[in-house]
């Protein structure tokens, strides 16, 4: 899904990449900043480039921070009207210089480089157009949930702690700001749909306990031994006073906004199509997200056409197990049968460990090159977990903390155990781990594409890992494997009802019944997908389209390197220029296949 990469709000909010602005990124405050790399390019486009940058770091204080601005330590994001109207007009005046420029003495490199480039400016640009700013929550979570983030950071000093203490004295600011966007979605009618909210208001009143109970104070439970003793006491004072006179109010004042006013009179239609300038908002999502020429119906016969070819592969499967009953009835059996179900989160995070030094060892096999940056597995944070996707990647933008396999431990029985392989390859290796790890260590990129995502590139990326791991032999028996085939079905699946849903009248419930019917997904896995499907428009056509892309460009170089091709060149290849569009990445295998002829 989409992913939790930390190379924060960096990624999410201000790069054009495939991550929502408000997923959920850890946000560090490290002492030991992330160095600012430069560009390899010395053209004309990097003035180009610069610009955009510096348009970045204004738009993110947090990023500008990570980055090494020390005057942005301590500050949180101004989401003010005058703020987000002037990085518009900055990047819509460099959007127009960068289209009038011409390629023809670009080098390769800056060829992409200005692709990319243009490719994010028109996504920020078409996002402000469509008010994405009036939508600082979905149906997962929101903006309360991720500016929390600041707690996790690295509290060495007494520096970091007086900026930490700023930033939560500046919450009520912050929180305004959102609640204002929120209004005026509301007046608009622009807003998630009411079904996709019920039970939003427990991730905000998750934020509203005892001051020494809420995850904001949790830094001053680990204050550095080197402190002295009046040292700690102070800061442990100053950081109650503001939790408890800062904090709990805008989070309370959040949650009355969002029970008494927002969530009863949010939209009833859940088709983006029936927002303001919705049709056009739609097909400009599917282009986005699938980063080629595709209308919506096109995605839809698309969809149809795989779940057809993925149903035949799952029937085989049945046959092969010798169950008797219908595809429903083999359904219904793997919903229920408590053998596929984990009995504690420690069992479904153990199992989920396994699998993963399991993919570790296929790697050598099928890539040369390696990411230095390590994984762990952690559960989903209790507050968002009941909403929650079923497992993500996160990553870190430190290089002395490894990134994390998020596994979600709410709801045990509803968490099969023939999906975790498949789930395991996608989030950590083969898929998003390695993928993200090995594009932060591309230091010759300029900054716009090393701290970015493309949503194509990396989810397609994620669901051709999957399929590796068939290819590796890491599923074990034919229920693993069916696991693996109904979360490929799973999205394929997607294309269908996401186009179904926001442009064919789709209601939610014939989504729903159309994705139970096909995948062996739990309803509640499946209902809380379809709710984000609702709520974020055509980021889950992304996955398909980006896999049979890098399927269809393997064909292709199989095809005609013959006996020189070699798969580890191949994914190599793929991973070489780090997170692009699919139109590029064909661009860069015809390369590898004349090369390599």
């Amino acid at each position: 899904m989409k992913k939790v990469i930390t190379l924060t709000l960096l990624t999410a909010a201000i790069s054009g990449c495939s991550v929502n602005i408000h997923a959920p990124h850890r946000v560090s405050t490290e002492d030991e900043q992330t160095p600012i790399t430069k560009a390899h390019s010395t053209s004309p486009l990097q003035t180009y480039i610069d610009q955009d940058w510096a348009i970045k770091l204004a738009a993110s204080v947090q990023l500008a921070s990570s980055m090494g601005d020390n005057t942005q330590a301590g500050k949180l994001d101004d989401l003010s009207p005058e703020h987000l109207a002037s990085i518009h007009q900055q990047q819509l005046n460099l959007l127009n210089k960068l289209k009038s420029m011409s390629t023809s003495s670009l080098s390769e490199d800056d060829k992409i480089n200005k692709q990319i480039l243009q490719y994010q400016l028109q996504n920020s640009i078409d996002m402000y157009r469509f008010h994405d700013h009036y939508l600082p929550i979905t149906a997962e979570s929101g903006f309360h949930a991720y500016i929390a983030s600041i707690s996790k950071g690295q509290f060495k000093t007494e520096s970091d702690y007086r900026q930490y203490l700023n930033q939560l004295a500046q919450l009520p600011r912050y929180f305004e700001q959102q609640i204002h966007w929120l209004t005026k979605g509301l007046e608009a009618g622009n807003t998630p749909p009411k079904v996709t909210l019920t039970g939003f208001e427990d991730s905000i009143s998750a934020f509203i306990v005892p001051v020494e109970d809420n995850g904001y104070f949790s830094p001053f439970t680990r204050m550095p031994a080197h402190f002295s003793a009046s040292l700690k006491s102070e800061l442990t004072a100053q950081g109650q006073q503001v939790i408890k006179n800062a904090v709990l109010p805008s989070y309370q004042k959040f949650y009355d906004f969002m029970t008494e006013q927002y969530i009863p009179n949010a939209r009833v239609n859940i088709a983006a199509s029936s927002l303001p300038n919705g049709h056009s908002f739609y097909e400009n999502r599917v282009r986005y997200y699938t980063t080629l020429p595709m209308s919506s119906d096109e995605v839809h016969q698309l969809g149809l056409k795989e779940v057809a070819r993925i149903r035949n592969e799952m029937q085989q499967v049945i046959k092969d197990v010798g169950f008797k009953g219908s595809f429903a009835e083999f359904l219904h059996f793997l919903r229920t049968d408590p053998r596929f179900y984990p009995k504690t989160a420690e069992e479904l995070l153990k199992e989920a460990s396994f699998i993963a030094k399991k993919a570790d060892a296929m790697l050598p096999k099928y890539f040369r090159k390696l990411p230095r940056t390590p994984y762990g597995i952690e559960p989903v944070p209790v507050e968002i977990a009941p909403k929650y996707t079923t497992g993500r990647y996160s990553g870190s933008n430190r290089d002395d903390q490894a990134g994390f396999y998020w596994v979600n431990t709410y709801a045990l029985d509803k968490r099969p155990l023939y999906e975790l392989p498949a789930l395991t390859l996608h989030e950590a290796v083969p898929g998003h781990h390695l993928q993200i790890s090995l594009n932060k260590e591309l230091t010759t990129l300029p900054n716009f594409r090393r701290y970015s995502y493309i949503s194509a590139f990396g989810e397609g990326w994620g669901l051709y890992s999957e399929y590796l791991g068939l290819e590796a032999g890491l599923y074990q028996d034919p229920y693993d494997n069916f696991g693996r085939l109904t979360y490929e079905m799973w999205r394929a699946a997607r294309l269908v009802v996401d186009t179904g849903m926001h442009a064919k009248g789709w209601t939610r419930q014939q989504a729903i019944d159309f994705m139970a019917s096909n995948t062996a997904l739990s309803l509640h896995n499946v209902t809380t997908e379809i709710d984000r499907y609702i709520s974020w428009p055509g980021q889950a056509l992304s996955y398909k389209i980006g896999e049979l892309t890098i399927k269809r460009l393997r064909k292709k170089a199989e095809n005609e390197l013959a006996e020189k091709f070699d798969i580890r060149a191949f994914h190599d290849a793929v991973l070489a220029n780090g997170s692009v569009p699919m139109s590029v990445l064909e661009q860069e295998i015809n390369h590898f296949i004349q090369q390599q002829k």
